[in-house]
């Protein structure tokens, strides 16, 4: 059942979304070589706390997998999404993603993005770049009287026009009163599919892609899934508001 939001649920929504995206700048502020991924975990769970949130994803649970341990997932390199903070120590060069869920007032907000550690290399940035205009272009279409697979098609579409794969086992999804929610949205599909889109609707819009392959794989954590080529992978999410002429982006500063 898809949840169409009332005008003071949207303004809860958007305070969760605000710490969300506060939450991702004092990260990668943060984000250096040497530091260690548990680090910074515990500053983004201490930042949320400060906030008054509480770190959605701490504690999650899926089917067939043990509670998500930490505030953030962290995915380095060939990581797509869930990667759970460690010891590991972040290298020059490395592709960072960051995916955080906030809870506040008993509603959500959702968002995740990709930088370099370090030294910038030219194959990596562009894939960055691309993973990222395909999210704002996926936004575009997020209005009303369009379809899910509007989106869907906006995003993979320019993924694919540029020589990359789009992750197809996991999607977006609506967010709002639950960390996920009806309607799935995935990062491929074709234009006038779907569920139509309506105002008051709070869409979690967030592809992830491969530089090589689509294939993907879990890794023995239970948790963590990338790209079975090995090859590099970005993540890049934002929640918005689904209104009448365009999208309003939630997570935001």
């Amino acid at each position: 059942m898809i949840l169409i939001k009332t005008i003071k649920e949207i303004d809860f929504i958007r305070e969760s979304c605000k710490i969300v995206a506060q939450t991702l700048e004092t990260v990668k502020k943060n984000a250096y070589v040497g530091v260690t991924t548990k680090e910074l975990d515990m500053i983004a769970e201490d930042f949320i706390e400060s906030k008054s949130g509480k770190a959605a994803f701490k504690g999650y649970r899926q089917r067939g997998t043990p509670p998500f341990p930490s505030a953030l997932c962290i995915s380095i390199n060939e990581e797509v999404v869930h990667g759970i903070p460690s010891s590991r120590k972040l290298k020059d060069g490395d592709i960072v993603s960051i995916d955080v869920g906030v809870l506040k007032e008993g509603y959500y907000g959702d968002a995740a993005l990709s930088f370099i550690v370090g030294s910038v290399k030219p194959e990596c940035e562009r894939l960055l770049q691309i993973t990222e205009e395909s999210l704002y272009k996926g936004i575009e279409e997020a209005r009303c009287d369009n379809r899910v697979e509007d989106i869907s098609f906006a995003i993979q579409d320019h993924v694919e026009a540029n020589g990359y794969s789009v992750v197809r086992e996991l999607t977006g999804h609506g967010v709002g009163r639950f960390l996920h929610e009806d309607p799935s949205i995935p990062n491929f599909g074709k234009k006038g599919r779907g569920s139509k889109l309506r105002s008051g609707m709070t869409l979690a819009i967030e592809p992830m892609v491969n530089m090589g392959k689509k294939g993907v794989h879990v890794k023995d954590d239970g948790w963590t899934i990338a790209a079975s080529d090995g090859l590099p992978s970005a993540h890049f999410e934002h929640t918005i508001l689904v209104a009448n002429k365009e999208a309003e982006i939630l997570t935001v500063t």
